[in-house]
């Protein structure tokens, strides 16, 4: 995202976009990729919620909270663009707040990934996860990314909200 100091998170987070919302989609290539054809849209909030759910220590992806929604809406899948931006703005809106804040780093992208678009990049993130007691491990050499070590064994389950 770019002018995040200009832009109003919270306010994005609390816009619902006339979600949750579910589309049927006919592509064939995407119904094989994702397991079906109901494809669920859960509103920006919500990322937030369950973000809100992980405690010290533990992980969560996002392709994690997407199943669970796709699980408690009865849908096939959850809409994968549109998680990764809003997994993204709950993360601005609470480093825009002094208070009441969400525990945004310990949401990791898949195969335990750090979010270079989080408040601060991979840097800040790296330096809130090793604090909780993570290893963060470097791979690459020209296109540099960070990852959890272990993180399969530091996953948070989701239980229905």
């Amino acid at each position: 995202m770019a002018n995040e100091e200009k832009k109003d998170f919270n306010a994005m987070l609390n816009d619902s976009k006339d979600m949750p919302k579910f589309q049927v989609i006919t592509d064939e290539k995407s119904i094989k990729k994702y397991g079906g054809s109901r494809m669920y849209f859960a509103p920006p909030i919500d990322y937030d919620k369950v973000m809100r759910l992980v405690p010290y220590g533990k992980l969560i992806m996002v392709s994690g909270i997407r199943d669970y929604f796709a699980k408690i809406s009865g849908a096939d899948f959850t809409e994968p663009i549109t998680a990764g931006i809003f997994v993204s703005i709950a993360a601005w809106a609470s480093f825009q707040r002094k208070e009441d804040k969400t525990p945004y780093w310990r949401t990791l992208k898949a195969n335990g990934e750090l979010n270079a678009k989080y408040p601060g990049g991979v840097e800040a993130q790296k330096e809130m996860l090793e604090k909780e007691g993570h290893t963060v491990i470097q791979k690459g050499r020209k296109n540099i990314r960070y990852f959890v070590k272990d993180y399969e064994n530091k996953l948070y389950q989701i239980e229905e909200m």
